[in-house]
């Protein structure tokens, strides 16, 4: 797949990494929950809780992608190129 890198600014990183640490966070309360036997639906409902967070970043990253990889291509060839790998990814993503 694409092996090109693409820089965050300062902001933009740090913001996705705050995102990245809520849903850590939030993934690492489901193993306690569930190391301490807790009621199935209170689990489920923090799964829930992770993986909306988790589909919200892949919205942003998604939306941070097309604007700024994609838009701002050096060159429409690249542009059509980068499109195309998003779309791979994106029929992973909607499965």
């Amino acid at each position: 797949m694409a092996s090109s890198k693409h820089v965050h600014g300062p902001a933009e990183k740090r913001s996705l990494e705050i995102r990245l640490r809520k849903i850590v966070g939030q993934l690492k309360s489901v193993e306690q929950m569930v190391q301490e036997d807790r009621d199935c639906v209170d689990v489920l409902t923090q799964i829930v809780s992770a993986r909306k967070a988790l589909k919200s970043f892949a919205e942003v990253v998604i939306h941070q992608h097309t604007h700024e990889c994609i838009a701002r291509a050096s060159d429409p060839r690249e542009g059509q190129k980068k499109l195309r790998e998003l779309l791979i990814v994106l029929e992973r993503y909607v499965e």
